[in-house]
């Protein structure tokens, strides 16, 4: 991917929105996007009608981008997001990202419905990410930089912004919920993970388990975004309890916690 080429997919969205200027983009994993359907004002651009980017094959993933309000804030929200084992390079999985940031977001909120790795999780909860582990040899930063987005090596060190961090629990306390916070590890899947993987991540220190999240975050934060990360406990990883993994468990549990997740997300937004 080349600078132009996200100059391109940028002003094509200019084109289509007005000029629109987010402050904040937000990233909804799977069967998350309802967020995007409260924005006011707002404007729908599916991704195969932006230059460059590619289509969103994975199961409630609506594959478009809505530009409005939301919380007083001017949002450019992604229902839904591609996926490297949807056959997509580390490049083309943030290629969104770095084009809302071009066209002026400052901070990142992404979200995710992953597997519980801490035995003392339970299905339907939040987690606010501290960190992430990625083991995988690729990286969206892989090949030359692009210096009109950042340094060729970045600090990682406090890549979720501690700020962000203490306002949602902040918030979540105001709304009366209870907050998990907990480092995330990615896997590439499109499998779940065996549970001697689960086994081995535990013992790495993973709180939670995803297919998703952290390419974004790497070049978000390569940009010099600040970044809030939620993880929503969809079912508990390989090998926790005694029952099969299914697509169906993931949506279910973000259906079921819709009204306290977006009121979070809502309230952390008005208070940014």
């Amino acid at each position: 991917m080349t600078i132009e080429m996200y100059r391109e997919a940028a002003e094509a969205i200019k084109a289509k929105t007005e000029g629109f200027k987010p402050e904040v983009a937000l990233v909804l994993g799977s069967g998350l996007g309802f967020l995007g359907d409260l924005c006011d004002d707002a404007v729908a651009v599916p991704y195969t009608e932006v230059p460059h980017m590619k289509a969103s094959t994975a199961p409630g993933h609506k594959g478009q981008f809505v530009f409005g309000t939301l919380a007083n804030k001017r949002v450019a929200v992604m229902q839904g997001r591609v996926h490297t084992y949807e056959g997509y390079s580390f490049a083309e999985v943030t290629f969104a990202v770095r084009v809302l940031r071009l066209l002026g977001a400052e901070t990142l909120i992404v979200t995710n419905a992953c597997g519980g790795v801490n035995l003392d999780f339970n299905v339907g909860d939040i987690m606010v990410i501290n960190d992430h582990i990625k083991l995988t040899g690729q990286c969206p930063l892989t090949g030359a930089n692009i210096p009109e987005f950042g340094t060729r090596f970045p600090d990682m060190s406090k890549t979720y912004t501690p700020a962000l961090r203490a306002l949602a629990h902040k918030t979540a306390e105001s709304l009366g919920q209870s907050l998990r916070e907990g480092v995330y590890m990615f896997f590439t899947g499109p499998q779940y993970e065996t549970p001697a993987e689960i086994r081995a991540a535990r013992v790495l220190g993973a709180d939670t388990v995803g297919m998703s999240t952290v390419p974004e975050v790497i070049a978000a934060r390569h940009a010099g975004m600040d970044i809030l990360g939620f993880s929503l406990i969809s079912n508990m990883a390989a090998g926790v309890l005694d029952q099969a993994l299914s697509e169906q468990e993931v949506l279910d549990a973000a259906e079921a916690c819709r009204e306290h997740f977006s009121a979070l997300v809502m309230k952390c937004l008005e208070d940014m």
